[in-house]
């Protein structure tokens, strides 16, 4: 295999929780459709994006496991992706992908939330075996703690029950905790109001499915009285824990 550099292939990496979906972004054809045939080759799920515009629609819209993203992109940077990525609550692992060595710019990847790095040259098994160790590290960190959801600066403890914005302690009642707890385990997803009622309501539930509404009325008073506002109507189609860049989203 040519070098960008890429090594030979490598076959037989631990696979993490099945098949991981990794998001490829950058900007050169040939790179994002050879990385996109070596990853499936090995095992991987793989879309990509050539844009940073492209990639923050995707990342927004679907579920990824890693983002492989390079540096140097045509419109919005690598680092800037990153930083929007993390401001909108969304942790998904980022491995930065540079032909650049500079010390600053390694920092500059890292410190706006970047998990590792490759320098371009590399080869493709140094490159596999670091998606593996990102996955890893993630994987262990999300079993540190299976009873702890976040969502951008929402925290919640589903043990103690206890729901923290900013920091500041909020009081919920057991059906609005119940309520939260659906929204921050699907957080960017659209949820219909049967979803919620069926997923939220854990006894037969025979009335109006408009108590969806009022609860996420009462929800929206308590959690985002905090800026910015985290828990959007989608019109027409359901409701959305994640933190809105368009105007697709309605707080009515």
């Amino acid at each position: 295999m040519p070098r960008l550099g890429l090594g030979p292939v490598i076959c037989d990496h631990l696979r993490v929780n099945g098949v991981a979906r990794i998001l490829v972004v950058d900007d050169e054809p040939y790179i994002t459709d050879l990385l996109g045939a070596a990853l499936r080759f090995e095992g991987f799920s793989v879309e990509v994006a050539a844009t940073g515009r492209e990639a923050l629609d995707m990342a927004q819209r679907g579920r990824h496991d890693l983002v492989l993203l390079d540096v140097m992109l045509p419109d919005v940077t690598g680092t800037e992706v990153c930083r929007r990525l993390r401001a909108e609550g969304n942790h998904t692992p980022v491995l930065f992908l540079t032909a650049r060595d500079a010390t600053e710019d390694k920092v500059a990847g890292l410190t706006v939330g970047g998990d590792d790095y490759v320098s371009k040259p590399f080869s493709l098994d140094e490159l596999v075996a670091r998606i593996h160790a990102v996955l890893r590290r993630t994987a262990r960190m999300a079993d540190a703690d299976p009873t702890r959801l976040t969502f951008a600066d929402l925290e919640m403890n589903d043990d103690t029950h206890e729901v923290w914005r900013q920091g500041v302690l909020i009081e919920l009642t057991a059906t609005e905790f119940n309520l939260l707890r659906y929204l921050m385990a699907n957080a960017r997803r659209v949820l219909s109001k049967s979803d919620i009622v069926d997923n939220v309501w854990t006894y037969e539930f025979d009335g109006d499915p408009n108590i969806v509404e009022t609860y996420i009325s009462y929800l929206r008073k308590k959690i985002d009285s905090f800026d910015p506002p985290l828990i959007h109507t989608i019109r027409g189609v359901g409701y959305s824990l994640r933190i809105a860049r368009d105007r697709e989203t309605d707080r009515a």
